[in-house]
């Protein structure tokens, strides 16, 4: 993926972040930065799916590939296609219930709302003005089974930041 994707990706969502800073205070760099990140900015949201938040009871779901770490090999998904070893953990390559949307802003949205009804994000959303710290406080929490997510989620907020500058938004 080039540049001109990237500055469009955010381009596009922009507004929906913003909208959602203004409704809730949570930094739009942020949202941003987790949405690039879980939605390969941009290229990988089916059903409008930018934040990777599973459907568990969410009315509207899609069956979508994905990869998850985790310290036991005996972990339960609709299907699985690989468990690989990966140092201490097991990286499983399967398919699992996400959330589906009408739009972008609907993602948005119904990522802010899973975090504010959440208790396990309580201490993120006391950082929610500081993109680094708001994003490492949900690493924490376990948003993502990645282990090195909130350094991912780090160097996200300042890519982002740093085309976000070049547009001129920030």
């Amino acid at each position: 993926m080039g540049e001109t994707e990237r500055l469009t990706f955010l381009k596009k969502a922009y507004p929906h972040a913003k909208e959602v800073e203004r409704e809730t205070g949570f930094n739009a760099v942020a949202l941003l930065a987790q949405a690039a990140a879980e939605s390969g900015w941009g290229e990988s949201a089916p059903g409008n799916m930018y934040f990777g938040v599973k459907a568990h009871s969410h009315p509207r779901r899609q069956l979508i590939r994905t990869k998850e770490y985790h310290n036991t090999p005996d972990r339960k998904y609709p299907v699985i296609h690989s468990i690989t070893k990966s140092g201490d953990m097991y990286l499983y390559d399967v398919e699992d219930w996400f959330r589906e949307y009408d739009s972008p802003r609907e993602s948005f949205k119904d990522h802010a709302d899973f975090l504010l009804s959440n208790q396990r994000y309580a201490e993120a959303l006391k950082r929610s003005s500081n993109p680094k710290r708001f994003l490492s406080e949900i690493a924490r929490a376990g948003y993502a089974t990645r282990k090195d997510y909130a350094d991912f989620m780090s160097s996200m907020v300042d890519s982002v930041e740093r085309r976000l500058k070049k547009l001129g938004f920030i």
